[in-house]
């Protein structure tokens, strides 16, 4: 059991790496989630994001990942989420929990970004094509 990886970055996202990093023979699944940037919110298009995170938002990232692996149903977990200009199609998170049973690498993998998205003071600045902007996230 062990958080192989957990961080906030502004280069582009790999789910290859991901994947790699939870990667494990003792691992009868591993669940990937892939969070992209869409084109429409709420009918409204999408120009583009920009995410920002608080300076404590990776620490508090791995605090998470920790927590939930602390349970013993999970082999591996990784977790890395973009901040900065993200385009139309960009990856804006990556979550992938590996464990022995399916069940487990599922409920981790949805608790994870459940969590992250509910505590992680990570904010997003949505662009519409309108010309309007939205902040999302903020406290």
């Amino acid at each position: 059991m062990s958080v192989t990886l957990a961080e906030i970055r502004e280069t582009p996202l790999s789910v290859d790496e991901v994947l790699r990093s939870v990667s494990d023979p003792q691992a009868g699944g591993i669940c990937l989630f892939v969070g992209t940037v869409r084109d429409a919110d709420s009918g409204k298009g999408v120009e583009r994001l920009d995410y920002s995170a608080h300076p404590q938002a990776a620490a508090l990232t791995r605090a998470l990942a920790e927590r939930l692996d602390s349970a013993g149903r999970t082999v591996r977990i990784g977790v890395v989420h973009r901040v900065g200009r993200l385009e139309i199609g960009d990856l804006a998170v990556v979550v992938g929990v590996s464990a022995e049973h399916r069940a487990e690498a599922f409920e981790v993998c949805r608790a994870l970004i459940d969590e992250l998205k509910a505590t992680v003071p990570i904010w997003k600045h949505q662009r519409f094509s309108d010309g309007v902007d939205e902040w999302v996230g903020l406290p």
